[in-house]
C-alpha cells in the first residue's frame, strides 16, 4: 500500500469520526448484548440496546477496532438510537453494498457513513467496517 493510499485510506474525516464515539460503554439494562469479533484483524464490538416498541431507545458499544471499525461505529452511535432493526440491517447491507461495488453511499440519516468509501479498495478492511453494525443487529436479536 503507497503511501498516498494510505492517506487516503485514513483521511481527516473517518480519523474524526474514529475519535467521536457516541455512547461507548456498556449498559447495565440492556435488553439484549451482542458480540462479534473479526478473525482477519482481531477487530471486536461488543452491542448493548434496550428496546422499546421495537425501536432502539438505549445503546451502548465497547468498540477495540481499527480506525476505520471505529469510524463506522461513530456513525452508528450517532444514528442507532429511535431506529428499527430493518433500518438497521438496510444501512448495514448498503454499506457493504457500497464497500463492495459501486453502490451509492447509504441514505440519510447513515449518509456519514460515505466517508469509509475509500477502503472499497481495501476488502481486507470491511468485515471491521460492518463489526458495529452487525454486533448492534446480534443484540437486537438477543432482545426479542
Amino acid at each position: 500500500m503507497s503511501d498516498s493510499d494510505l492517506m487516503q485510506l485514513y483521511s481527516r474525516r473517518i480519523l474524526a469520526l474514529a475519535s467521536d464515539i457516541p455512547h461507548l460503554g456498556k449498559l447495565d439494562h440492556a435488553t439484549g448484548s451482542a458480540h462479534r469479533r473479526s478473525p482477519q484483524c482481531g477487530s471486536s464490538v461488543t452491542a448493548h440496546v434496550a428496546m422499546r416498541d421495537g425501536r432502539v431507545a438505549e445503546f451502548a458499544q465497547e468498540v477495540r477496532a481499527c480506525a476505520l471499525g471505529q469510524a463506522s461505529a461513530g456513525v452508528l452511535g450517532r444514528t442507532a438510537l429511535g431506529r428499527t432493526r430493518d433500518e438497521i440491517a438496510r444501512a448495514r447491507d448498503a454499506l457493504q453494498a457500497m464497500l463492495k461495488s459501486d453502490g451509492p453511499a447509504p441514505a440519510p440519516p447513515f449518509e456519514e457513513l460515505e466517508a469509509l468509501l475509500p477502503a472499497r479498495d481495501f476488502p481486507n478492511r470491511h468485515a471491521s467496517i460492518l463489526l458495529a453494525w452487525e454486533a448492534l443487529l446480534g443484540a437486537i436479536d438477543a432482545s426479542a
